[in-house]
């Protein structure tokens, strides 16, 4: 969605759901000492500034990280490198998720990011320069299908649409069950909002019937603010790595302290 852009939303309780958990796969897979590859269909400029009026407009981080930073210590994944970005760029920037994937992957696996928006990926290709990411301003499904399976075949897919096209959540299954077939080992994993109106049900029973051994992790917490349709946030994961069950549990267990 050309209009999309995560400055309004970045660093709030989804990210921290969805960069939690994700940091956490990224570095159990980078014990053994094997390449990856690291595909993102929707990768967003990478690098935030929580003082941007944008940002500061949707108080959406004032709820998020900078209220639930110390739920992670501070040798988790996630909070190293949330450290090491405030360390680089200031104490009010937070790091998308390529931004994490490319402090937590080594130089030996490779990064293939996608983003149509034009002004988002032009900031997304500056933040990646130094990682030597590969960048591309196209459709992040039309990506992933061209490149699955990937070299190496051993990685992890994020799919983080905006879902501001309706249609995402009838097409994603689809996608999801084709990148499956061609990459078998690949570590798949969507992010998606749990909305009041309930938009995303249909898609997860379709996609836990077409995937029976995936995780399905969701987590509930307030509205930002008044009015607003996001109430909690889903992560389904095809070939989870051991231990991601317990470590979403775990994150679980934090989001129960926020009031619904």
């Amino acid at each position: 969605m050309l209009s999309y852009q995560h400055i309004y939303h970045a660093g709030n309780l989804a990210d921290v759901h969805k960069h939690g958990l994700l940091a956490w796969v990224l570095e159990y897979l980078t014990r053994k000492d094997k390449p990856l590859s690291y595909i993102e269909t929707h990768a967003g400029r990478a690098l935030y500034d929580l003082a941007d009026p944008s940002a500061l407009k949707t108080g959406e981080a004032a709820q998020g990280i900078e209220r639930v930073a110390q739920w992670f210590t501070a040798d988790h994944p996630y909070a190293r490198v949330l450290a090491a970005t405030c360390a680089a760029h200031g104490a009010c920037s937070y790091p998308g998720s390529p931004s994490i994937a490319a402090q937590l992957l080594r130089p030996a696996d490779n990064l293939h990011l996608a983003e149509l928006h034009p002004q988002e990926h032009a900031a997304l290709d500056f933040a990646m320069s130094a990682y030597g990411a590969k960048c591309y301003q196209r459709d992040g499904f039309e990506l992933a299908h061209s490149l699955c399976p990937p070299t190496p075949r051993r990685g992890v897919m994020l799919i983080d649409p905006s879902y501001e096209i309706k249609s995402d959540y009838n097409d994603i299954p689809r996608h999801i069950a084709r990148i499956s077939r061609a990459w078998n080992v690949g570590v798949i994993c969507l992010w998606y909002p749990i909305l009041t109106s309930r938009a995303h049900d249909g898609m997860i029973r379709t996609l836990r019937a077409q995937h029976p051994a995936a995780l399905a992790h969701e987590v509930s917490f307030p509205p930002a603010r008044a009015g607003h349709g996001m109430i909690g946030s889903g992560f389904f994961v095809i070939n989870p790595p051991y231990g991601l069950a317990a470590q979403a549990q775990s994150l679980a267990t934090r989001f129960k302290t926020l009031a619904v």
